[in-house]
């Protein structure tokens, strides 16, 4: 039996590209496709496909959200494709049960295998990427804190990153005081200056 795919690409030229590619495989069917995240989660809905493949650009974190409740889906797994991924996106990615991420440049060859791979059960995660995402390397803020601190670091205010995170802002506060008093910074911005020094965010 084919493996049911679904695309989702906010451009619409690509988004053919790519179902276009996926459709070479005989052994692959495309059975929809969606020009948003949130327009993403009603496709997958609608069409429950074997691997829903996510293509963005590397700091839209929706996408990752999109992506974690398309996996929740009865059997749904889903796939990251994106030019390149920053550390908070790599993270994110791992440790919200998402199935795998692949880059742009990669060859079709590998960009077939990780959907057969995604579609078997595996998780496909670039081992050297992943690690350099999930090592503390001495930092002493646990991944939840670091999740904070990279919000705040982009702007987001409290409220942004408790919605964000699904907490609620006085937990996030006290991710940030903790922050603050583990890193012996002075204030939140101190924190992030110490913080970007270390090359933690």
């Amino acid at each position: 039996m084919p493996i049911d795919v679904m695309v989702s690409d906010d451009l619409q030229l690509s988004r053919c590209a790519l179902t276009a590619l996926l459709e070479r495989s005989e052994d692959i069917r495309v059975v929809g496709s969606a020009d948003a995240s949130l327009d993403a989660l009603e496709c997958a809905e609608t069409h429950r496909p074997d691997v829903a493949i996510i293509s963005f650009e590397g700091a839209d974190t929706d996408a990752i959200v999109i992506a974690e409740k398309i996996a929740t889906l009865p059997g749904c797994r889903s796939l990251l494709l994106a030019s390149a991924f920053s550390r908070t996106i790599v993270r994110q990615a791992f440790t919200s049960g998402i199935d795998g991420m692949v880059q742009r440049s990669a060859p079709p060859r590998q960009f077939f295998d990780a959907i057969h791979r995604v579609h078997l059960g595996e998780r496909v995660f670039d081992a050297e990427l992943t690690v350099a995402a999930l090592a503390n390397g001495g930092c002493p803020l646990t991944l939840r804190e670091l999740s904070v601190l990279e919000y705040v670091a982009q702007g987001d205010t409290v409220l942004e990153v408790a919605a964000r995170l699904h907490l609620s802002e006085g937990t996030v506060r006290n991710y940030l005081s903790s922050v603050v008093a583990k890193l012996g910074a002075r204030n939140r911005i101190d924190a992030l200056r110490i913080a970007r020094d270390s090359h933690w965010i």
